[in-house]
């Protein structure tokens, strides 16, 4: 698939942090997985440059929204909201579900050179550790977008890799869901 090329401005990507889930229907999704492990719930979900990440357990959820889209997003239930331009941590407590969700996000633009490299270092990457990957091309090259998930008995620790060949950039993020 041939998306028309679009510069890609790290002005426009945003994090968004829900206390409830979202409805797939908002969003171009590309790739779906759900994970069960013990106690808690993952689903993941990628959109071209984008990801929503739903943790869930008993009546606790949290979805975190990576998006550029900046319209028709959800109002109700946004808990915290940030830019993703440059580098930034956040850490969020749902003290009465005993959650707490941590972020660190990561932005550049890299040469083309850089730029092909690294792509080729995480498009192996997602391969092998079967990772949730979507691969599309745009005018200016190919783009892809990963998550990588590791699985713990009260935790959910999900790294997110956005490659968007219009403008070189790479957008990075390392989230965690931690039950106490």
């Amino acid at each position: 698939m041939n998306i028309p090329q679009k510069t890609n401005s790290l002005q426009s990507y945003q994090t968004i942090l829900y206390n409830r889930a979202l409805h797939p229907e908002l969003f171009t999704l590309k790739a779906r997985r759900v994970l069960r492990h013990g106690p808690w719930e993952l689903e993941l979900w990628l959109m071209p440059g984008g990801h929503l990440l739903r943790f869930e357990h008993h009546a606790i959820v949290a979805s975190e929204l990576v998006t550029d889209q900046e319209d028709n997003l959800p109002e109700l239930g946004v808990v915290t909201t940030f830019m993703c331009a440059g580098e930034h941590e956040v850490e969020h407590e749902f003290p009465k579900d005993r959650l707490t969700y941590m972020t660190a996000v990561q932005t550049e633009t890299l040469s083309e050179n850089l730029f092909a490299s690294t792509y080729e270092e995480m498009a192996a990457h997602g391969r092998e550790v079967g990772g949730l990957m979507h691969e599309w091309r745009t005018d200016a090259g190919t783009c892809l977008s990963l998550l990588d998930v590791q699985k713990y008995a009260k935790e959910a620790h999900v790294q997110a890799y956005h490659l968007l060949a219009p403008g070189g950039v790479v957008l990075r993020t390392q989230s965690i869901f931690e039950l106490r």
